[in-house]
């Protein structure tokens, strides 16, 4: 019975030092310094592409997740575009910045693609009819947003920001331009949250608590 305790206590014990999550599994640091203009706060990133189930089934946990977050700490949105065939939704995204109607439509999208499979994430030409429907907005001005410089050039910056954090996939979480987690690396998407808990903890503290 005592060495059954003891064997009982061991394997708590090493539980509880094993509570915090691991550099190398857990997460791991970025290829780069991601540079950050959110002033000086903490800035956490998520990489994440309309077209995947995956950061479709994570947006509930993100949503609740994000407005717990103390003042200091700044969420963004990049789309990952890591092939080309991931352009025309980042370029959704941006259009939908440009336009003023990123709030309201972020979401109604994700589920035209993922529940009402109303059109394929790289048809152009469907999003553009789509986002002309449910803004109410002129098909000349809409295509202009999709097809601007700006946006352009907003996605050149995605495809930096995602070369320099060594994502590999999509949902990815960046926390103050030097660590990455995710999904697949944390075990699941509460959990890749909790880590994220854990970095921006970290990040505070290697910053001096500021």
């Amino acid at each position: 019975m005592k060495k059954f305790l003891a064997a009982l206590l061991l394997l708590v014990s090493t539980h509880v030092m094993a509570a915090d999550p691991q550099a190398g599994t857990d997460y791991n640091l970025t290829v780069q310094s991601i540079p950050s203009d959110s002033n000086g706060k903490l800035e956490v990133i998520e990489l994440f592409w309309y077209g995947c189930p995956h950061c479709y089934q994570m947006e509930p946990a993100i949503n609740a997740w994000v407005k717990k977050l103390p003042a200091d700490v700044v969420f963004k949105r990049i789309p990952g575009v890591p092939r080309p065939d991931w352009a025309p939704m980042a370029k959704a995204y941006y259009a939908m910045e440009s336009l003023g109607v990123l709030e309201k439509l972020h979401g109604p999208l994700f589920e035209a693609i993922h529940k009402q499979h109303a059109f394929r994430p790289d048809d152009e030409k469907a999003f553009v009819d789509w986002l002309v429907k449910q803004s109410g907005l002129d098909r000349k001005k809409v295509e202009e947003a999709y097809n601007s410089f700006s946006s352009n050039t907003k996605i050149m910056r995605a495809i930096q920001v995602f070369r320099a954090s060594g994502a590999t996939g999509v949902p990815t979480l960046i926390v103050d331009g030097k660590y990455i987690t995710s999904s697949s690396m944390a075990g699941g998407n509460d959990q890749a949250l909790k880590v994220a808990d854990f970095l921006i903890a970290k990040a505070k503290q290697e910053r001096g608590g500021k």
